[in-house]
């Protein structure tokens, strides 16, 4: 099945950016992690110059034009290096959805996120909001020729170092009264690079992993933006829109998930011919084989997964089942390999001077973002069973 997906197009992506990852992003991502440093423009800037914020930008905006696949592609790949840095890469988005822009700045602004010159942070989350975000309560209000936004968010990743922090609320609607998601939009507010949103306030959430950039706790008190800074759609269009852009995100969080369980596992394989006990490498001995046996097994089959599903979203066909099965499964997968790499390296493994400490940190949080496991299989299983009676109507 390989052979089918991987065409020599695909097998020269995959080459260049595996050597990127090695040669570039491994040796930052082992100075910096350990110290919780950001991720360097440097480094983003070559970043740029292969074109990895642009892969699934129209060429005509300045983009690859390349697809779901070739995006979940090159992120396993710099996963294997460091997870924020293929997470940074999904932060340049179009903005030619932006329908009160014209299209001169629409097209501008564009062009320059595929050369990731401007880049997002998500607001989606709140203190009291995770998975359900239906129950978003942050509000805009429409005053004149703006928007003001009031309410708290959380979870919101770069919020900072962004250009812009795009943004679900609530505005006052009549239509749809007994859709709990109605009247959800997503609204951009843009801002200075480094700094917060006038009328926004904020303070960094201390993490265990997931470092390179900042997580962001977001006070929002009367922040104006204009009244054309919203995403084009009808009411409620927000929550659809956020629904549709997660089953590309969890595809993506399937490569990432590959990529640190990848990286756990090519360690732990060199490790156990390094490592001797009892006079012999521990890779001679048959339960350390058959822990890499196994290893190795499952981040295969998380990867053929996800090619299938990034081929059906290519192919324009429903995907949203195949996209929770495959995050589900390459984020279990994921904290399952990891751990087990640092069970073969041992006292070795709890330490920062290797890199399987951080695999094993960021896999968990696969778990967790993008939607839950728990949500994953709420998905699958809605759409293999039909709903619960008792969310029929939800």
């Amino acid at each position: 099945m390989t052979e089918h997906y991987l065409t020599d197009e695909r097998r020269m992506i995959q080459e260049v950016a595996r050597e990127f990852a090695m040669k570039e992003v491994l040796p930052v991502a082992n100075r910096l992690d350990p110290e919780q440093g950001d991720i360097p423009m440097e480094l983003r800037q070559k970043m740029a110059d292969m074109g990895y914020f642009g892969i699934r930008m129209p060429e005509e905006h300045g983009g690859l034009g390349l697809g779901v696949f070739e995006y979940c592609l090159i992120s396993e790949e710099l996963a294997r290096g460091w997870m924020s840095v293929a997470s940074i890469i999904a932060r340049a988005s179009s903005l030619m959805g932006v329908g009160g822009w014209p299209e001169s700045k629409r097209r501008e602004l564009t062009a320059k996120a595929a050369r990731g010159e401007y880049l997002a942070a998500v607001a989606l989350s709140e203190p009291n909001v995770g998975s359900d975000l239906a129950a978003v309560s942050c509000r805009a209000v429409l005053d004149g020729n703006e928007w003001v936004i009031t309410g708290n968010k959380y979870w919101c990743t770069f919020a900072d170092g962004a250009d812009y922090i795009q943004l679900l609320a609530r505005v006052e609607t009549q239509a749809e009264p007994n859709a709990r998601y109605a009247g959800l939009r997503s609204f951009i507010i843009e801002k200075p690079r480094g700094e917060l949103p006038r009328g926004c306030s904020g303070s960094p959430i201390p993490k265990i992993g997931y470092f390179g950039w900042k997580t962001w706790e977001l006070a929002f008190d009367g922040c104006r933006i204009p009244k054309e800074n919203i995403i084009t759609g009808g009411n409620s269009e927000g929550f659809k829109n956020t629904v549709s852009f997660l089953n590309a995100a969890r595809a993506h969080t399937a490569s990432r998930s590959i990529g640190l369980a990848r990286g756990a596992l090519e360690d732990a394989m060199a490790y156990a011919h390094e490592r001797l006990q009892f006079g012999v490498p521990i890779a001679d001995f048959q339960e350390t084989r058959f822990k890499i046996a196994r290893m190795a097994s499952e981040v295969e089959a998380a990867r053929q997964l996800m090619y299938h599903c990034a081929t059906l979203m290519d192919n324009g066909g429903p995907a949203d089942k195949e996209a929770a099965m495959v995050k589900w499964f390459a984020s279990e997968m994921a904290e399952r390999v990891t751990s087990e790499a640092l069970q073969i390296l041992g006292g070795a493994g709890y330490t920062k001077l290797h890199a399987v400490e951080r695999y094993w940190r960021d896999a968990r949080l696969t778990k967790i973002f993008e939607g839950t496991s728990e949500i994953q299989l709420r998905i699958i299983s809605d759409r293999l069973l039909g709903k619960p009676t008792q969310r029929a109507n939800a």
